[in-house]
Formats: C-alpha cells, structure tokens, sequence
C-alpha cells in the first residue's frame, strides 16, 4: 500500500516537473491568424458532428429509458424495491441529460467565446 501512495506521488511530481517549464514556455497572448482559425473550425467540423450525433442519440435513447422507468413504477404496486429501482432510474437518466446537455455550455463557459 505504501508503495502504490509513493508510486503515485512520484508520477504527479514528474507531471508537475514536465508540465511546469512547458506551460511557462507557451506564450499565450499571440494572436491567433485567420488561416489557424479556419483550419481548427475545419478540424473541429467533423468532431462536433458525431458530438451532435451522439448527443441526440443518447437523448432518443434516454427517453425510452425513462418512458421504462415511469412503466416501471407505475406496476410496481405496493413493491417498494421496484418503485425505488424505478425512481433511481429516472433520477440517473435525468442527470445523465443534464450532463450531456450541459456539458457544451460548462465548456463555451470556461473558454470564454
């Protein structure tokens, strides 16, 4: 146990060590060309079209979980094991959308465009 703490350790230090003098090479008020823009969108074009397409498919996918969810717990009856099994469920579909949903708003937030 205490070699796996002193492994891990040695290996966030030797990340600090690398990542440090590179982070503080990089000079981040450079200006970003017209020609560096147009080949990111054209690279970011296709990522964000299979992150559309995933995203709209989990969302299909999450409403047939959830219409099984509110089957679930509609015939459960007095089961209070299937009513709970069946409210988890819709909790953790309902957070799983959020996230998905959210998570290009968390990120257009944190880079600031």
């Amino acid at each position: 146990m205490k070699t796996r703490i002193t492994k891990s350790w040695l290996i966030i230090l030797l990340f600090v060590f690398i990542a440090i003098p590179i982070t503080t090479a990089i000079d981040f008020n450079q200006t970003i060309s017209a020609q560096d823009k147009a080949t990111f969108d054209q690279i970011l074009d296709p990522v964000l079209k299979i992150y559309n397409l995933v995203k709209y498919s989990a969302t299909v996918l999450a409403v047939v979980v959830l219409l099984f969810a509110g089957i679930s717990y509609m015939t459960s009856g007095s089961d209070p094991g299937k009513r709970e099994k069946a409210k988890s469920m819709a909790m953790y579909v309902v957070i799983g959308l959020i996230v998905i949903w959210a998570a290009p708003l968390v990120v257009n937030f944190i880079v600031g465009s």
